[in-house]
C-alpha cells in the first residue's frame, strides 16, 4: 500500500522532470491513438462495409484479420523504425499502431451488416429501395452498434500499446513506465502504469456510453421488451466484432 500511495504522490506532486509534464505525456498518447485509429478506420471500415454488404472476400478478410493480431507490435515497431530510420520513428509508429487497429475495425464493420436480419432487408428490396438507400437507410445505422464496437475495442488495443512508443523516444504515458525500470523508481513505475489504465477505463465508459446511444430507438426498445431474445448471428457477431473468438453455430 505504501508504493500506492508514493505512485499517487508522483502523480499529483506536479513535477514529472526530467520528463514530459503529465500533460504532455497524455497529450501525446492520445494524438497518437487517435490519428492511428483514424487512418486504420479510413482502411477498415469501407472495406468491412463492401464485404457485409456484398458477402464477397469474408474469407480473405478472416485469414488477414487474424495474420494481423498475431503480429507483435513490439517488434513490428522495432523493424518498421530500422526499415525507415530513425528520421521517421512517427510514421514507423502511426504504421505498426495501423496494423493493429486493422482487425477490429474490420470485423466491426462487416459484423455489424452480416448481423442484419436478412427479413429486414428483403422488406426494403420489396419497397422499392435502391441497393444505396438498403445500405444507409437500413444496413449502416442497423450496423453501427457493432461497429461502434470494433472501435471502441481497436481504440482501447492502440492506447494502450501506444505506451511502447516511449521505448523509441516519442514520448506519451509509457515514457515514465520503460525510464522508472532501470532507475528503480517503482512510485514513478506504479504511477504510470496507474496513468494509463485510468486512460482506458475513461475511454471504455465513454464508447459504452456511444454504443449505447447509436442503438435505433426500435430495438432498445424491442430488446427491453424481450431481453432474452438475440440471435445465436447476433453473438457470434459481437465476438467477432471485440476479437473474442465466436462459438461454432449449433449443429441440428
Amino acid at each position: 500500500m505504501n508504493l500506492i500511495g508514493e505512485a499517487f504522490a508522483w502523480i499529483f506532486a506536479g513535477d514529472q522532470s526530467p520528463f514530459d509534464p503529465l500533460g504532455l505525456a497524455l497529450g501525446v498518447q492520445l494524438l497518437y491513438t487517435f490519428i492511428s485509429v483514424v487512418i486504420a478506420g479510413l482502411i477498415a471500415i469501407p472495406l468491412g462495409w463492401f464485404i457485409g454488404h456484398t458477402g464477397k472476400g469474408r474469407e480473405t478478410a478472416v485469414a488477414i484479420s487474424g495474420a494481423a493480431r498475431a503480429i507483435p507490435s513490439f517488434g513490428l515497431l522495432i523493424l518498421l523504425t530500422l526499415l525507415l530510420g530513425v528520421l521517421h520513428k512517427p510514421e514507423a509508429a502511426v504504421i505498426s499502431f495501423v496494423i493493429l487497429a486493422i482487425p477490429s475495425l474490420l470485423a466491426g464493420a462487416y459484423t455489424g451488416l452480416e448481423a442484419i436480419d436478412r427479413r429486414v432487408i428483403d422488406a426494403g428490396r420489396s419497397m422499392g429501395m435502391t441497393e444505396m438507400q438498403i445500405f444507409w437507410r437500413i444496413e449502416v445505422p442497423l450496423g453501427l452498434p457493432l461497429l461502434v464496437g470494433g472501435i471502441r475495442a481497436a481504440t482501447l488495443q492502440v492506447l494502450a500499446t501506444v505506451t511502447i512508443a516511449a521505448y523509441i523516444g516519442l514520448g506519451g504515458l509509457g515514457q515514465y513506465i520503460i525510464a522508472a525500470i532501470p532507475l528503480r523508481r517503482f512510485d514513478m513505475l506504479i504511477g504510470g502504469a496507474i496513468l494509463v489504465a485510468v486512460l482506458a477505463l475513461v475511454i471504455d465508459g465513454l464508447f459504452a456510453l456511444l454504443q449505447h446511444l447509436v442503438v435505433p430507438r426500435g430495438i432498445r426498445v424491442a430488446g427491453a421488451a424481450q431481453p432474452q431474445r438475440r440471435s445465436a448471428r447476433r453473438r457470434r457477431a459481437e465476438a467477432l466484432a471485440v476479437g473474442a473468438p465466436a462459438a461454432p453455430p449449433a449443429t441440428s
